[in-house]
């Protein structure tokens, strides 16, 4: 730390004697101060506390449960074999063990908490980066430090802050991000929403093809019953007349018959009155 220390403060001494002729522009920012002021890092730290909180008292309830395990052991000690003893031990051993190796997975130096919390920081790092760079040669800075670094600061004039300037330019960068990713977010849409009105032309389409063929297979039906149904109301009318044809006939031979043996029965009376007389 210290000859990161020395280094720095020989780049600044080196820096003042080639700049001196104008004058050397210093200005430094607060990545602390940074990050707590970006949206998406505290929603994401928030997040992130929250699951460390979860680890914390999973690690608590199986610390917990060790603790009583070693309790009920020493109550029944006296009442077990050396050989339960040793079983009953052994099962807290890899137990602690277990949970020892949990907590470095959760939250030693290589754990999901350090690597989260880098993985958290590492984008926004960049970008702080990218927008140190442009106004550190849009503004003329000579150097720009990282206040929440190694590098000791024992006084600074608020004027030479410009974390507030890189704040407001990483807000102007995501809003500019956020209108273009809301215009292609919006071509997407009218996109989705063109093949929808397609899609629903073409199924109109269809349906009213559908509706038209079914109409018409309707009407062709009607149609068709309505000829059969005349064809019927033909057919009943001619045996109608058929009928009564016959019936008037049956009727007529009937009449012939009846008036014929009327005859005969008048000739046949008249006959027995002749050969009375």
């Amino acid at each position: 730390m210290k000859t990161r220390q020395f280094l720095v403060f020989l780049v600044l001494l080196i820096g003042i004697s080639t700049y001196s002729q104008r004058g050397v522009r210093i200005g430094y920012v607060d990545m602390e101060y940074i990050l707590e002021n970006v949206e998406e890092y505290r929603d994401a730290t928030e997040q992130l506390n929250t699951k460390a909180e979860k680890w914390k008292k999973e690690i608590e309830l199986k610390l917990s449960t060790v603790e009583q395990m070693k309790k009920d052991l020493m109550a029944e000690k006296v009442l077990l074999t050396d050989e339960l003893i040793e079983e009953r031990q052994e099962e807290i051993q890899i137990l602690e063990t277990e949970v020892l190796t949990y907590q470095q997975d959760r939250f030693g130096p290589q754990g999901d908490l350090v690597l989260q919390k880098r993985l958290l920081i590492q984008p926004i790092q960049d970008q702080v980066f990218a927008e140190v760079q442009k106004i550190g040669q849009n503004k003329k800075y000579d150097f720009i430090f990282d206040r929440s670094a190694d590098v000791v600061m024992l006084y600074a004039e608020k004027r030479h802050d410009v974390s507030d300037l890189i704040l407001r330019e990483i807000a102007r960068t995501r809003k500019v991000s956020k209108s273009k990713k809301k215009e292609k977010q919006e071509s997407k849409l009218k996109d989705f929403q063109a093949q929808e009105a397609e899609l629903e032309k073409e199924v109109s389409e269809a349906l009213k093809a559908r509706q038209e063929k079914s109409s018409a297979d309707k009407e062709s039906r009607l149609k068709a019953a309505e000829a059969k149904k005349a064809e019927q109301l033909k057919l009943r009318e001619e045996r109608k007349k058929a009928y009564e044809e016959r019936r008037k006939k049956l009727l007529e031979e009937r009449e012939a018959k009846r008036k014929a043996k009327s005859e005969e029965r008048e000739k046949e009376s008249g006959n027995t009155e002749e050969s009375k007389n």
